[in-house]
């Protein structure tokens, strides 16, 4: 099958595309290599890969790329929190119309199938039960509460504090930030190609993922990645709030699965989301003190700190994906943890992308 993969230079891209070779695809690839994501060229990319530096904006490149091209994979996004309301149009313009620019020539090219990168961070806030009144999603946490250390949400009709459940994937999109917005807009728009041609749109919602290559001192460097480069540099890892916030922490080498299974998967004319999860969280301070502990390192600072635009608690069963994908996760969290310290060195780079059956 020919393939294209968006953003393929980058952290999950680069795993895929290396994934995708070693199962016999013909692979092209597309990645600005924007300096912000890559401060250095990749040098772990797979031989085997076509890779083109472009936009996905540009449309003349796209009609080129997509001739006689099967599937596209799209990771290239603009990533991060996107709190600050300057940084909208910026968003709007890598995410939201360069799907839009994608998916016009796919159209125009009679490309079938596409497989978007979404992310958790479309849920808002996670699902969460309450003793009298059952499962509910709550409101934004207010700031008062926040301030004075109070971090559990609470039930939007008694009150009462709440304990976290698993969020499926007919949920709510609650978006709460710039980039979440983006990555709703760009489900969004995929649902609309997909009815439009008949094509088959499988949206893949991303937990926090980790793993060799993860970024490092930029903003695509998700927590794992803050909290080794601190161990790194021989300092404590700095939590947010008290720590406790669950998540689900999912292997980079389960998310290039997920990929490769989800080129069989969805239906015809619509879109299908599907959670790509670890199926087991844990708190942002279980992460910390398991690097610490792989590392050597010093303990983790609580710091109570917060940010408005994080989520207490967002947690998922990949029960559906394995359903209907056949997707079941591999690398377990210690196991993860402990692999992904071992691989980091000077050389991080040159590392292999760890192709797995």
């Amino acid at each position: 099958m020919k393939v294209l993969v968006t953003g393929a230079a980058g952290f999950i891209g680069g795993h895929l595309a290396g994934h995708l070779v070693a199962r016999g695809h013909e692979v092209l690839g597309l990645d600005s290599l924007h300096p912000a994501a890559h401060p250095a060229a990749p040098r772990h990319l797979p031989r085997e890969l076509d890779l083109r530096v472009g936009d996905v904006r540009d449309q003349r490149l796209l009609d080129e790329l997509l001739d006689g091209v099967d599937a596209v994979f799209h990771e290239a996004a603009m990533v991060g929190l996107g709190l600050d309301v300057t940084e909208l149009p910026a968003y709007a313009s890598a995410n939201t119309l360069g799907t839009a620019t994608l998916l016009a020539a796919m159209a125009r090219r009679g490309v079938p199938r596409l497989i978007l990168a979404s992310s958790v961070v479309v849920y808002g806030e996670g699902s969460y039960d309450c003793s009298e009144h059952g499962r509910v999603r709550p409101g934004a946490r207010d700031v008062g509460d926040l301030s004075r250390g109070v971090f559990e949400p609470r039930c939007p009709r008694c009150e009462e504090a709440l304990r976290p459940a698993p969020i499926d994937e007919d949920a709510a999109l609650e978006p709460r930030n710039g980039y979440a917005a983006s990555k709703v807009a760009q489900e969004h728009l995929a649902g609309v190609w997909a009815r439009e041609t008949g094509g088959t749109a499988v949206a893949l919602r991303y937990h926090n993922v980790y793993g060799p290559h993860m970024p490092r001192d930029t903003p695509y460097a998700g927590v794992v990645a803050t909290f080794r480069d601190a161990l790194t540099a021989g300092r404590a890892p700095r939590v947010y709030e008290d720590g406790a916030q669950m998540r689900d922490f999912v292997h980079v080498y389960d998310v290039a699965a997920a990929n490769l299974c989800a080129l069989d998967g969805g239906a015809e004319g619509r879109l299908t989301p599907y959670n790509i999860a670890s199926g087991e969280p844990h708190t942002v301070a279980d992460v910390a003190r398991a690097l610490a502990a792989a590392t050597g390192g010093p303990a983790p600072l609580i710091t109570g700190a917060f940010r408005l635009g994080d989520a207490r608690h967002i947690v998922a069963s990949p029960a559906r994906a394995t359903h209907d994908l056949g997707f079941r996760p591999t690398v377990g969290f210690h196991e993860g943890m402990r692999d992904f310290i071992a691989t980091l060195g000077p050389r991080d780079d040159d590392l292999p992308l760890g192709i797995t059956d």
